[in-house]
């Protein structure tokens, strides 16, 4: 390599990597029916990551989270479950199974994703980002119906338990907040 194409790469390849995507929302997800989730359903939103199970004393959070997501999605909010069997066998269901539940009790039609460990060494990239991240703190994910909200930027801007509901003033005041940023 000349001297001129490294300086070129040192110069140019910074200013590329500073304009690429970060973060959760960048990455490839997979739709419940194991099709390719559309990058553009969630490139510059505010996303809320929650996981999902439909055998929970959370499950009823649905409800709240379809409303959150009616309430916002005009302004760039996108609620996208994610189905995990990893807490008392919450979540047994096939992907088909799963989706008639959410859209038969609750209404669903936000994004579901495929099935995945938010926990121990199977941890999807997707949650090992989310924890992973200086707002989601690095500890384990305690029970079902946890939630991630992501900024517009790509970053993990706030991490909620189990116990938060979707329509609570926490939850509300940082997705109004992650909206206007």
């Amino acid at each position: 390599m000349t001297l001129f194409a490294l300086l070129i790469t040192l110069l140019v390849a910074p200013s590329l990597a500073a304009d690429a995507p970060k973060g959760p929302t960048a990455m490839n997800h997979i739709a419940l029916d194991g099709t390719p989730l559309p990058p553009e359903t969630l490139a510059g939103k505010a996303v809320l990551f929650v996981n999902v199970a439909s055998r929970c004393g959370f499950t009823p959070q649905y409800a709240g989270l379809q409303a959150l997501h009616d309430a916002h999605k005009d302004e760039g909010l996108v609620v996208v479950g994610v189905p995990c069997n990893q807490f008392g066998a919450q979540e047994p269901g096939s992907a088909e199974e799963i989706a008639t539940f959410c859209e038969r009790n609750y209404g669903v039609t936000f994004p579901i994703l495929e099935k995945q460990a938010v926990n121990g060494p199977k941890r999807s990239p997707l949650y090992a980002s989310l924890v992973g991240s200086p707002a989601g703190g690095g500890g384990d994910i305690k029970w079902n119906f946890e939630k991630f909200l992501v900024g517009r930027d790509g970053q993990v801007r706030a991490r909620f338990g189990s116990d938060a509901t979707p329509q609570g003033e926490a939850i509300t005041a940082a997705v109004v907040d992650a909206l206007k940023k």
